[in-house]
């Protein structure tokens, strides 16, 4: 992730302001620069439709763009370091759509949960909700209450499938650039795993993968990696978010398809339910859609 690019789309609202704060981080880590991003809806999206285009409508689009841009860069300026900061970028249509178009000339994005419309973030088909779905390219989501910085722990889930396995370059590239602890979990659902033998017999063989794992894509790093492997007779994300309330982590790293390979639009996904619930950031990696994807599968 170095030198990398980072979109921060922005509402004006002062919640979407979140985003300069946790993208300074990453600018800051990967010497990396800050373009903000603001889209609205055309003026003929809400205009009267019986009315046609005129050049006083064409003036009246025209200006409002200007003024647009002209909010998008002093707000930009007060909420981030203005040597980190490139020309902002105004964009007409859908917020989710453009954001995800725009993206494809980045290396990541950090947006927060909700803005504006200050809906909680229980409400699916958020902004937010769509963007981690279908973007290329990694997605950092704040609530209101993350902390990124002092970035001193990271909480990375895994399942040992080589979708999840996409987001372990991007743990371990924060974790070595930060000198932040890294704890890495793997959780195994009760329900469907059997007798209490049974159990123990799988526990210790995912123990191994993780050892494994480690020694593979995580020897020789600074800083303390710890890992667990958990069992939970609840839902997976509820289980997350219960020990991103025990841990003062500052940033989830995750992928958002595991091992089942569903498609992320399928409802209550682990990646979407966590991002909806706790409190830390969370960095998301889509595989299917990660640039170069389609080459490698």
């Amino acid at each position: 992730m170095k030198n990398a690019n980072i979109l921060v789309p922005i509402d004006f609202s002062e919640l979407s302001y979140k985003a300069f704060e946790v993208a300074s981080v990453f600018a800051e880590l990967f010497d990396g620069a800050i373009t903000p991003f603001h889209s609205y809806l055309s003026l003929g999206d809400i205009d009267d439709p019986e009315h046609p285009a005129s050049d006083t409508f064409s003036d009246a689009h025209e200006e409002l763009a200007k003024r647009l841009m002209l909010k998008l860069d002093s707000e930009s300026a007060r909420h981030a370091e203005p040597s980190a900061l490139n020309r902002g970028i105004i964009h007409v249509g859908n917020p989710s759509d453009a954001i995800i178009e725009t993206a494809h000339h980045f290396d990541l994005i950090v947006m927060t949960s909700h803005g504006r419309t200050g809906v909680s973030r229980l409400i699916m088909g958020s902004v937010a909700e769509k963007v981690i779905r279908f973007a290329p390219v990694p997605v950092v989501v704040a609530g209101e209450s993350s902390e990124l910085k002092p970035l001193k722990r990271i909480l990375l889930t895994t399942d040992f499938s080589d979708y999840s396995l996409k987001a372990v370059p991007f743990a371990r590239s924060i974790a070595t650039a930060s000198g932040a602890d890294l704890d890495i979990i793997h959780i195994l659902s009760r329900e469907p795993l059997g007798s209490a033998s049974k159990i123990q017999n799988i526990i210790e063989s995912r123990e191994e993968q993780m050892q494994k794992l480690v020694a593979d894509r995580f020897d020789g790093m600074t800083g303390n990696v710890r890992t667990q492997v958990l069992t939970t007779k609840r839902s997976i994300h509820e289980k997350i978010t219960r020990i991103s309330e025990e841990t003062d982590y500052n940033l989830i790293v995750m992928a958002t398809i595991g091992r089942t390979g569903l498609d992320y639009l399928r409802l209550g996904s682990t990646a979407s339910n966590v991002v909806r619930h706790v409190k830390p950031a969370v960095f998301t990696v889509n595989p299917r859609r990660l640039k170069g994807a389609q080459k490698t599968h």
